[in-house]
């Protein structure tokens, strides 16, 4: 995403738009974008920089690491900020900060219940054959044999 900076006036400017998925440069497995970059964004200049703040965010298709199923995540980045300094140039670029802030909102491990609107079936089927396979008796008192202990 690209700004004129002779179209940025006094009191800032807002933009909203979109960019190609493309930008994110993703090459993850289980990680797939679905949609566009959106962008809302205040942008302003102060003391030979340009800053912007505002929201972005991208629609993605992930793997789940519980059950291996696919589900949609709409990532979204709501405290979006930056500062670049101006070189001279009449343009700046925001595509990198703006990537790599989604790169950083990106879920280590992505699970399908994240929303709590489905419950994945790898975590229940886990938690059953846990369940399955505890024993039946308590556990042993580790602190039992100290109780017993006669220092004097």
């Amino acid at each position: 995403m690209k700004i004129h900076l002779n179209q940025i006036p006094d009191e800032g400017l807002h933009v909203e738009g979109t960019d190609p998925s493309k930008i994110l440069d993703l090459h993850e497995h289980g990680v797939e974008p679905v949609s566009d970059v959106q962008y809302s964004l205040d942008v302003g200049l102060s003391e030979g920089g340009l800053f912007a703040t505002g929201e972005v965010g991208v629609d993605l298709d992930l793997e789940c690491v519980g059950c291996l199923e696919h589900f949609r995540y709409p990532l979204r980045v709501p405290e979006f900020a930056c500062q670049i300094e101006l070189t001279g140039s009449e343009m700046v670029d925001l595509t990198e900060p703006i990537r790599e802030d989604i790169l950083l909102a990106l879920p280590p491990h992505p699970h399908c219940d994240w929303n709590g609107e489905r419950v994945c079936q790898g975590v229940a089927f886990r938690a059953k054959s846990e369940a399955a396979d505890a024993p039946l008796t308590e556990k042993p008192d580790a602190w039992g044999a100290l109780d017993q202990l006669k220092l004097k």
